[in-house]
């Protein structure tokens, strides 16, 4: 079929978009004819006040809420343990998930363990669940892991550290409620961190071996949007629109996830977030340019690169694929964040335990280009020290 790849796509999640639709949550969920919800969120989703906002909204629907706010950044299985034990306690049947990517993936991993038991390590890979899960409503508060439309709940071993990604089709939330409002209290760095996130999973899910005709219409406009918003954002945090265009980028951003996974700007990301502490929006905005220059030397994947860049420059479709890579290192910049990991604090003595790591990482296998140790070292290497 002229080089198409078959798929076979139902989707989900049903998104509901707009300025101040967390009020409809509460009726939303009602209407699955549910009576007791575990609410999932952060401290810092609490300071900020949409916490007790949600459960009020909930509790007005007539529904009994029972509330875990203690998630923390990369969560762990420590974290899902402790969420599952409210779950427990609380005997629900449907669970709402508040907050980043850190707290929508504790609630996928706690509906994990409450429906089918066991331990999370037994549902590391694919499909792995046998029995029914909860229904989930995801409200993201950032704009950037696109969690709320993926079925892959990612938890680190607390023991380990080692990041186990978990995914299931019954895991994938059955609706993703899209509120740009709950974007504003977001820091800086944070808005930063994760539009630049949003934007590297636009980018990579567009060039990897599974994409397909479907996600490619995710990807590229997840990219139209973000490549729109994240700029005036970094600007003007007030700037509503660009929540907005932000939030959905995300969204699209982890549908094409769903559909086409990731590559090697992730897989050589992780080992610096696990390692070095390097916040993972930043980390993986380090790696993409030099994971494009690698990329590009494999043809479709250098047209690609050129096709989003064109999103980006008057000079339409003529624009070059190093154009995108340059763009994203501009955008770092703008964001005053490290573009060498010299600045971060990495040693050229570090480069060779990173590239062991880096080859192990899942999403590896899914690059365009094949790299093996030394190329990956290489790439390291190529980011060290920067101009």
């Amino acid at each position: 079929m002229d080089g198409l790849i078959s798929f076979d796509i139902e989707t989900r999640p049903r998104i509901v978009f707009g300025e101040g639709v967390m009020a409809r949550v509460g009726t939303l969920a009602a209407a699955w004819e549910v009576e007791r919800i575990l609410l999932v969120t952060d401290p810092g989703i609490v300071s900020a006040g949409h916490a007790e906002h949600l459960a009020d909204i909930l509790r007005d629907a007539s529904l009994h809420v029972f509330c875990f706010d203690q998630v923390h950044e990369n969560p762990t299985t420590e974290d899902i343990d402790a969420c599952l034990e409210v779950a427990r306690e609380g005997d629900v049947d449907c669970i709402v998930g508040l907050g980043g990517g850190s707290s929508l993936d504790t609630a996928k991993g706690c509906n994990f363990l409450y429906t089918n038991g066991g331990r999370m390590d037994r549902y590391w890979g694919i499909g792995k669940a046998d029995k029914p899960m909860l229904p989930m409503i995801a409200v993201p508060t950032t704009a950037g892991t696109g969690s709320e439309c993926q079925s892959f709940a990612l938890i680190a071993d607390h023991v380990t550290h080692r990041k186990m990604a978990c995914g299931d089709p019954k895991a994938l939330p059955r609706m993703a409620v899209l509120d740009p409002t709950l974007t504003f209290t977001q820091p800086f760095q944070v808005t930063a961190c994760t539009g630049l996130d949003a934007l590297a999973h636009a980018i990579e899910t567009a060039v990897t071996t599974r994409r397909h005709a479907h996600s490619q219409l995710f990807s590229r406009e997840a990219f139209r949007l973000g490549a729109q918003a994240l700029p005036r954002l970094l600007a003007d945090g007030n700037d509503a629109a660009m929540r907005g265009r932000m939030q959905l980028a995300a969204a699209y951003a982890g549908t094409a996830i769903e559909c086409s996974m990731l590559g090697a700007a992730h897989a050589l990301a992780n080992p610096l977030t696990a390692r070095h502490d390097v916040v993972h929006g930043h980390a993986v905005a380090m790696m993409l340019p030099h994971v494009i220059r690698f990329n590009a030397v494999h043809t479709p994947s250098a047209r690609t690169y050129a096709e989003l860049a064109a999103f980006l420059t008057p000079e339409g479709l003529d624009a070059p694929h190093a154009r995108l890579a340059d763009w994203i290192e501009e955008l770092l910049e703008t964001a005053g964040l490290a573009r060498s990991l010299a600045a971060c604090g990495i040693c050229r003595d570090d480069l060779d335990s990173l590239a062991t790591s880096a080859s192990e990482q899942w999403t590896l296998q899914f690059n365009p280009r094949p790299a093996e140790v030394s190329d990956l070292r290489a790439i390291y290497e190529s980011a060290l020290n920067l101009p």
